[in-house]
C-alpha cells in the first residue's frame, strides 16, 4: 500500500506540475495544491516550493495580461488615428496623375511666302494633370502644359532661345459635379476639356479648352441605343462693347449639341449628331475675325457622324462633319470634312480630306496645323502611328493643302507640313 501511495503521489505531483504550466488553470492549480497538502500526498517542503512556483506563475500571467491589454488599447488608438488620417487624405488616394511628353520635328513649306512662315524646327509638348474624386458627386481636374505663347490652339514649345527655361500655362482647371440622383449628368465649371463630341477639327483645334459653364448628359434608351447631349455658356472676353460691366455685354459662346449612338447590327456602330455654336456680341470682336475670315458674325450649324464597322479583317471607321455659318452675309460660309481610320499590323492610320471656305468657321479656333491654321483652305491630312511599347509611340502626320490666305500675295498656294513625333504617356 505504501508503494501505491507513492505512485499516486508521484502521479498527482506530475499532474500538478503539468497543470500549473498552463496559464488558464491557475485557480484550479491552487485548489489542487491545497488538496495534496491536506491528504498528506506532499511534504511541507514540497508544498512550500510548489506554492512559490504557483505564485510566480500567477504574477507572470497577470503581467502578461496587463501587457496584452495595453497592446490592444494601443493598437485600437493607433487604428483610430490611422482611420482619422485616412479620412483626411482620402482624396489623395483617389487622385490620378496623367500626362504626356512629345518631341516633334516639324517642317512647313508654303509656296510664294515672303516672310518667315517656312519653318524647319524641333518642338516639345509636356502636359501634367491631376484628377481627383473629392467625393462620389464631385471631381476636379487641374492640368498644366507648355506653350510658346498663350495661344489657345497650341501647347507646343519651340526648342530655341539658347537653352532658356520654357513657360508653363494653366491648361485646365475645373469642377465637375455629377449628382448620384441623376446618373450620367455632369455640371462643369471652369476651364475644361471640350464637352462636345467632335468628328473632325475644322471647327475646333483639339488643344482648345473652353472656359465657362457646361452640362453634359447621356441617356441609355436600351442596350443598343443611347442619346447624348451638351449645352454651355462660355466666356471669351469680358465687357466687349464697353457699354458698362453687365453680363449681357460680354463676348460669349452659347453652344448646344444633341446626338445618338446606336448599334443596328452586331458589326455596326453608328454615331450621329448636330451642334449649334452661337457667338454673342461677336460683331464687336476683331479677335475672332482672323486667319482668313473677313466677317465678324458667326453662328455655326454643324452635322457630324461616324460609322464603326466590325467583322472585317481590320477595324474600319468612316467619319465626317459639315458646317455652315448662317450668320454671315458672305457666300463663303460652308465647310466639310470626311475621313477614314483603321489599324493594320499595329499601325494606326487616319486619313481625311476637307474643304473649309473663308468664313465657314472662326479662324481663331480652327485647326492650327492645317494650311498653316487658316480658313479658305482645302486638302489632305494623313496620320500614321505605331506603338513601340506600352504608352510609347512614334508617329508621322502630313498635311498636303492649298491655302488662299496663308500668304497675302497668293491665293491657292501650296501649304504643306510634315510632323514626326515621339510620344510617351503616363
Amino acid at each position: 500500500m505504501r508503494f501505491a501511495s507513492t505512485k499516486t503521489a508521484t502521479a498527482l505531483y506530475g499532474g500538478l506540475l503539468l497543470a500549473i504550466s498552463i496559464p488558464a488553470s491557475a485557480a484550479v492549480d491552487a485548489k489542487l495544491l491545497e488538496m495534496l497538502k491536506a491528504n498528506g500526498s506532499i511534504s511541507p517542503a514540497q508544498y512550500a516550493e510548489l506554492q512559490t512556483e504557483l505564485s510566480n506563475d500567477q504574477q507572470a500571467q497577470q503581467l502578461a495580461q496587463q501587457q496584452t491589454t495595453a497592446q490592444i488599447a494601443a493598437a485600437q488608438t493607433k487604428s483610430a488615428d490611422v482611420s482619422a488620417f485616412e479620412q483626411k487624405i482620402a482624396w489623395a488616394a483617389k487622385t490620378q496623375f496623367k500626362g504626356d511628353v512629345r518631341v516633334r520635328q516639324e517642317t512647313i513649306k508654303i509656296d510664294g511666302q515672303t516672310n518667315s512662315q517656312d519653318k524647319n524646327r524641333q518642338r516639345i509638348r509636356a502636359r501634367l494633370g491631376a484628377y481627383t474624386e473629392i467625393n462620389p458627386q464631385v471631381s476636379t481636374g487641374i492640368r498644366i502644359a507648355t506653350g510658346g505663347s498663350n495661344d489657345a490652339r497650341s501647347t507646343n514649345q519651340d526648342l530655341d532661345g539658347y537653352f532658356v527655361k520654357k513657360d508653363l500655362w494653366l491648361d485646365q482647371g475645373y469642377i465637375d459635379y455629377h449628382p448620384t440622383a441623376i446618373q450620367n449628368l455632369h455640371l462643369i465649371g471652369g476651364k475644361m476639356s471640350q464637352p462636345w463630341v467632335s468628328m473632325g477639327d475644322i471647327i475646333w483645334d483639339s488643344d482648345i479648352n473652353p472656359e465657362g459653364l457646361a452640362a453634359t448628359y447621356s441617356f441609355p434608351v436600351s442596350k443598343n441605343f443611347e442619346l447624348f447631349g451638351s449645352a454651355g455658356n462660355y466666356t471669351l472676353k469680358d465687357n466687349i462693347d464697353g457699354d458698362g460691366t453687365q453680363f449681357k455685354n460680354d463676348l460669349r459662346l452659347n453652344a448646344g449639341q444633341l446626338g445618338a449612338r446606336f448599334v443596328p447590327i452586331d458589326a455596326l456602330k453608328v454615331t450621329l449628331g448636330g451642334s449649334v455654336y452661337q457667338y454673342q456680341n461677336d460683331k464687336d470682336s476683331a479677335a475672332l475675325s482672323v486667319n482668313g475670315n473677313n466677317t465678324d458674325r458667326f453662328r455655326l450649324l454643324e452635322g457630324f457622324g461616324q460609322v464603326d464597322i466590325g467583322g472585317l479583317a481590320v477595324p474600319l471607321s468612316v467619319y465626317g462633319q459639315y458646317v455652315v455659318n448662317n450668320a454671315t452675309d458672305s457666300d463663303e460660309d460652308t465647310g466639310w470634312l470626311t475621313g477614314v481610320k483603321t489599324k493594320v499590323f499595329g499601325f494606326g492610320l487616319d486619313y481625311n480630306y476637307r474643304d473649309t471656305q473663308r468664313n465657314a468657321v472662326v479662324g481663331a479656333f480652327t485647326d492650327s496645323d492645317f494650311a498653316n491654321g487658316t480658313t479658305g483652305s482645302r486638302g489632305h491630312k494623313l496620320k500614321v502611328s505605331y506603338d513601340i511599347d506600352k504608352n510609347f509611340a512614334v508617329g508621322a502626320t502630313y498635311f498636303l493643302t492649298k491655302a488662299d490666305y496663308a500668304v497675302a500675295s497668293q491665293k491657292d498656294a501650296s501649304a504643306n507640313t510634315l510632323q514626326l513625333d515621339v510620344e510617351a504617356k503616363f
